[in-house]
């Protein structure tokens, strides 16, 4: 298997994002995991910052 460091988003629906971003969500206020949190932030935080918009009107455009 090969071995990467990152991966690309390129091709993931919108729909899929959202699922992905609301089931960190879920997972962290049902576990109090912190690094569901955390994941769930710094994914919203890169793709706010490459889409150029807030975290409100990001999310907003997956729905």
């Amino acid at each position: 298997m090969d071995q990467f460091d990152k991966i690309s988003i390129n091709q993931i629906s919108k729909r899929d994002m959202l699922l992905i971003i609301k089931a960190l969500e879920y997972t962290f206020e049902n576990t109090k995991i912190e690094e569901f949190k955390d994941l769930k932030n710094d994914i919203l935080k890169e793709l706010c910052f490459l889409s150029e918009k807030t975290e409100e009107e990001f999310l907003k455009s997956l729905e």
